[in-house]
């Protein structure tokens, strides 16, 4: 569910401080609202967000998940080699990279200018310097049919008004037969706290009420804002546009896998899904 883990809340503490969050809502938020939020927090948290995860993320790597499936293992968007793709939210571009060293020509997107910065400087350690826009997923700055693939590790969706609009444009810039795959907290994650502990195992909210998660400052600003979708939404999203699904994966939670990121952990990973990636290919 939402980024603000309560078992790690020393590491949003800053960004909370800065954005002068308060409390937290589940209510209504425009697509407008949603944006000027999520672009300050992103802002504000991409320093301690790149320290805390930049080393399991790497600097040209493509992780899909934090059960560390690798996009060099699974080889989800195929052949990349000559493909122009498309990765939407890249935050410091990690996947662009890792795409560009296996010869693809990789464009990176993300509304947060404070995620683009740390993407600047991972171009300039590693010598790999791919394009960087800084764009809202729901109004991609490209051309039709522009686009060999396009793929989202845990970027953009969860954070936008609008799938249907997300997916509507991630359409428009693919070519036909592209795939488009993107993963997400797996949809079921919303049932339960954001706590990698024993407290995390217990249901506290509906997996049918589609209110947005929202924090707020002490005038009610929306200072932080996330949206769940179900399963059956996004297969339904997807669909009305145009894209099929091709595979949906599930990870496992890997053996020997010690590591606990937010509410990622092996107590939990062990009996549930944390993600939930899409395969699809465009009509």
């Amino acid at each position: 569910m939402n980024q603000q883990s309560v078992a790690e809340p020393e590491r949003h503490a800053e960004a909370e401080e800065r954005l002068g969050t308060a409390g937290v809502a589940y209510r209504a938020v425009s697509a407008p609202e949603a944006t000027a939020a999520n672009l300050a927090w992103w802002d504000a948290d991409a320093d301690d967000y790149q320290a805390a995860h930049g080393g399991f993320l790497g600097d040209a790597d493509f992780v899909w998940c934090p059960e560390g499936v690798r996009e060099a293992d699974v080889a989800l968007l195929g052949e990349v080699g000559g493909k122009r793709i498309l990765e939407v939210g890249c935050g410091q571009a990690a996947c662009s990279r890792w795409l560009a060293a296996q010869g693809a020509h990789a464009v990176a997107t993300d509304l947060s200018g404070g995620m683009l910065r740390h993407a600047r400087e991972g171009n300039e350690r590693t010598g790999t310097p791919v394009p960087l826009v800084q764009a809202t997923a729901e109004s991609l700055p490209f051309a039709d049919a522009s686009f060999d693939a396009a793929c989202s590790a845990f970027g953009a969706v969860p954070f936008v008004a609008s799938v249907d609009a997300v997916f509507a444009e991630v359409r428009r810039v693919l070519r036909p037969g592209a795939r488009w795959v993107f993963s997400v907290t797996h949809p079921m994650r919303w049932i339960f706290p954001d706590d990698p502990g024993p407290q995390g195992l217990t249901v506290t909210q509906p997996y049918f009420d589609r209110t947005p998660y929202v924090e707020v400052d002490e005038e009610g600003v929306a200072t932080y804002v996330e949206y769940h979708r179900t399963l059956g939404d996004y297969v339904r999203a997807l669909a009305d546009s145009g894209f099929a699904l091709t595979d949906l994966i599930e990870p496992a939670w890997p053996e020997g896998h010690s590591r606990t990121w937010g509410q990622w952990s092996p107590l939990r990973g062990k009996l549930f899904p944390g993600t939930a990636i899409f395969c699809t290919q465009r009509g």
